[in-house]
């Protein structure tokens, strides 16, 4: 029909846009791996060097520092149950008789301080039976105070040292093992032992409150001789640390042992007594 397109709307037709081009692939954030590498050298390239974040090196030392602190318990706790799992049979009764002796004093004293509460309470004169009740234990702490001479059954340790390798803590450690072994009364060389005793190294040997003295070293202790000695000797105790030190050690019981170097009584600068 006159020549025109038999098509329906071709006057409004219009022409489709031209198809977009792909925009490019985006290019790998890693640089693709070299031509020729095997599987495994491929793998070693990813791994190293190793990309540590801050995060991840506090993380690291916090376990490290852990860890070690394992280590050292661990190596403690095993140098004290080997130093037990190699002690003979009648060592470790020993040890345990010990620890039994320990705890049979704790109790006797707190009978004997319930006995004295209830003498107190009970006690038609009550002042007269505190005035006595004061003098023991004035003169129980003059003994602890070093300000009071005193005797009674114990033990003299010597320890001869003619290697000079014995060393003041080693002292220091005799005089602990001893306290906790029920000793009430103790003198090294001529000098009394009292709470705030200290033992010092100096050139010329050993002091114990900046008194020197001399090899052999000789311990005048009261107390239980049964619990005394045995303390001494314990597995990795006194003795055996003392004789590691090339040390000779002897350990004698007596029936009587006399402690007579005295202390000046002290008076304190600034505490008062707190009773009205």
């Amino acid at each position: 029909m006159n020549g025109q397109d038999p098509t329906p709307g071709h006057g409004l037709r219009k022409e489709l846009p031209q198809e977009v081009e792909a925009a490019p692939a985006r290019e790998a954030a890693e640089p693709s791996p070299e031509p020729g590498l095997t599987g495994r050298q491929r793998l070693a390239q990813g791994l190293w060097p190793p990309r540590v974040t801050r995060a991840q090196l506090i993380v690291a030392l916090l376990l490290f520092g852990l860890g070690f602190g394992l280590a050292v318990q661990v190596a403690s706790n095993s140098d004290s149950d080997n130093a037990l799992r190699g002690a003979r049979q009648e060592d470790l009764v020993r040890i345990l008789d010990e620890l039994d002796d320990r705890s049979q004093r704790l109790e006797d004293e707190k009978t004997g301080l319930d006995k004295q509460r209830q003498e107190l309470e009970n006690s038609s004169d009550q002042a007269e039976e505190a005035r006595k009740q004061t003098i023991e234990k004035e003169r129980q702490l003059g003994i602890l105070a070093g300000t009071v001479a005193a005797q009674g059954p114990g033990i003299t340790m010597t320890i001869d040292d003619t290697k000079r390798t014995v060393e003041a803590d080693m002292l220091l450690d005799a005089i602990q093992e001893l306290r906790a072994a029920g000793a009430e009364a103790i003198q090294v060389n001529g000098v009394r032992v009292v709470a705030g005793t200290y033992f010092t190294d100096g050139d010329n040997g050993v002091s114990v409150d900046g008194n020197q003295i001399r090899t052999p070293y000789r311990f005048q202790v009261i107390g239980k001789p049964e619990d005394l000695e045995p303390a001494l000797n314990i597995p990795g105790g006194v003795v055996q640390t003392l004789e590691k030190e090339q040390a000779t050690v002897t350990v004698e019981r007596s029936d009587k042992i006399v402690v007579d170097a005295l202390r000046a009584a002290k008076q304190p600068d600034y505490a008062r007594s707190s009773a009205r």
